[in-house]
């Protein structure tokens, strides 16, 4: 059931998404995208809810050009993500610029940006692929050696589908952009101090009958893997 990423358009197909500040930063690729949302853990949902701005964090899974976001049917944020076009945000810091101007301060990110409007999934078989999918991107082998969804869990589950057409992503590497007369000055440490996301080692629930093993894709992610 896996979307094909064939023949895709390019990015910022529309002028609400299509950066306007730090053009160079911004990527049209979209292998680029799938490179950001591939690597994120969370993102941020955001929704106009009782007539304000809401922003949720949440799990999500992307399957070619579709996102899938999955949640409690009592969910309020969930409702009203149907009602109209929605936002989704996944960003992931590298690095952090010391400069030597408090102004150039600034950070090394990878960050994506979705626009558009949500559908819910309906359909039997694609809403437990779509659960497959989101459980898959946090915990990739986990789907395989788990209990699948009963009928009461998946009546109390919304599923929701959003397209990836209307994105955007901007990226940022390298060091201070620092004005030449600070340089000139110096006396002020500038650089990258580098931010990295590390699994530690993994932890058996209190309640673990003896005997069990940690499964392979868990200690694949682990120190003990690395």
């Amino acid at each position: 059931m896996t979307k094909s990423t064939t023949s895709r358009p390019p990015l910022s197909p529309t002028t609400r998404s299509t950066p306007t500040r730090a053009k160079d930063r911004a990527r049209a690729d979209r292998a680029e995208l799938d490179a950001v949302l591939d690597a994120g853990l969370i993102c941020h949902l955001g929704v106009v809810l009782g007539g304000g701005p809401v922003v949720i964090p949440t799990s999500y899974g992307r399957d070619g050009n579709t996102l899938y976001l999955h949640g409690s049917t009592g969910a309020g944020n969930l409702r009203a993500a149907l009602e109209g076009d929605i936002s989704i945000a996944v960003t992931l810091v590298d690095g952090l610029i010391y400069a030597r101007s408090a102004m150039h301060f600034s950070m090394n990110y990878r960050s994506a940006v979705v626009r558009g409007r949500a559908v819910e999934v309906t359909d039997a078989d694609e809403r437990m692929h779509a659960l497959r999918i989101v459980t898959e991107h946090a915990a990739p082998g986990a789907w395989d050696r788990v209990r699948r969804p009963d009928k009461k869990e998946l009546a109390a589950t919304k599923v929701l589908a959003l397209d990836l057409t209307e994105a955007s992503v901007k990226v940022r590497t390298g060091g201070p952009n620092d004005d030449t007369e600070d340089i000139e000055t110096g006396g002020v440490w500038a650089g990258v101090l580098p931010i990295r996301q590390v699994w530690g080692a993994p932890v058996p629930s209190a309640d673990l009958e003896p005997g069990i093993e940690i499964p392979q894709d868990v200690l694949d992610r682990s120190p003990r893997g690395q």
